[in-house]
């Protein structure tokens, strides 16, 4: 599971959020562990085990009521309940006016305390997908990622089998470049995986005897794009390279890669001389469109076969 520190998260979102940070300012480097955002209601209560480490816990208007509504002894004690355990961060939202003892106790425990004229439900959800993707589960894969008729491909093969030559010809075609060499994967949802491209390598691309290309400033802006979800990974190999049960021109067997966990569906296609590589790619990004709507060409010339096969004999 990755980590974000909180204030790498306030730097990311304190525009969007409408953050202002005004108590724990030494808590910068608390890590946040979960993608899950906490109202804990019960926690000021006294239900302590609804109270998480590492989380960030939003108090809305719900929980500012039930502080006022409490003596001054009281509502401390539900303060030093709900600091109880190692927050990440606290973030008073609505506007709300903060209490001078929450802003002590976050400064006395160093758990950064933020403000927001966001209302909680709004800022919940915006947090929730933020840090879904800031501490999702990741892995980093060689290869090119493109997008190729909506879908994202990763083209994968041995060096110099010519990835980065499909790639600037794809693009040419009107495709979509996410990363070369280097693809970041993050598990964003139990069966989702989302390519990012690093910075360092945004809108690049390297060709062989052309060098580094900035692929943004030769065909536009709608020719990269920095992130997609993984839909296909395509093989490439070198067709003499390949063994007879590669080669069974019927075989319906369905080739899988599992990536973070994930199965994701995975083509084949040989290398040789006079074939049309990029062409091939999108008619296999077309067929996977097709076997995702239950279409199998291979099942359907088969039974054909079949039903034929069965037709002669009764003839004979």
């Amino acid at each position: 599971m990755a980590q974000i520190n909180v204030a790498e998260l306030f730097k990311q979102t304190r525009l969007k959020l409408k953050l202002n940070w005004i108590a724990g300012l030494n808590g910068g480097s608390n890590s946040l562990t979960s993608e899950t955002v906490s109202k804990p209601s019960l926690a000021l209560i006294g239900h302590i085990n609804f109270v998480h480490p590492n989380r960030v816990q939003v108090l809305g208007c719900a929980e500012m009521d039930y502080l006022r509504s409490l003596k001054t002894a009281d509502a401390d004690g539900a303060i030093a309940n709900l600091y109880s355990t190692n927050l990440a961060a606290v973030i008073v939202a609505n506007g709300e006016k903060v209490p001078e003892s929450l802003i002590e106790e976050a400064n006395s425990r160093n758990t950064p305390l933020f403000t927001s004229t966001l209302r909680s439900p709004e800022l919940m959800d915006i947090l929730n997908h933020f840090l879904a993707q800031a501490v999702a589960e990741s892995v980093s894969a060689h290869g090119v990622f493109m997008e190729v008729q909506g879908f994202g491909a990763l083209i994968k093969g041995e060096a110099a089998i010519g990835k980065s030559e499909l790639a600037l010809e794809l693009i040419s075609r009107g495709h979509r470049l996410i990363a070369d060499d280097i693809v970041d994967f993050y598990r964003i949802s139990p069966e989702r995986i989302e390519g990012r491209c690093p910075a360092l390598l945004q809108d690049f691309l390297e060709v062989r005897g052309l060098g580094i290309l900035n692929i943004r400033a030769l065909f536009g802006d709608n020719s990269v794009k920095p992130t997609k979800p993984l839909d296909l990974i395509i093989q490439l190999v070198m067709a003499d390279k390949q063994s007879p049960e590669q080669l069974n021109r019927l075989s319906i067997k369905k080739l899988h890669e599992e990536v973070l966990g994930v199965k994701i569906a995975k083509v084949q296609i040989p290398i040789a001389a006079g074939r049309n590589i990029a062409v091939l790619v999108e008619v296999a990004i077309r067929n996977h469109m097709l076997l995702l709507r239950g279409i199998n060409a291979t099942k359907q010339f088969t039974q054909r076969q079949q039903r034929e096969m069965k037709k002669q004999q009764l003839i004979k």
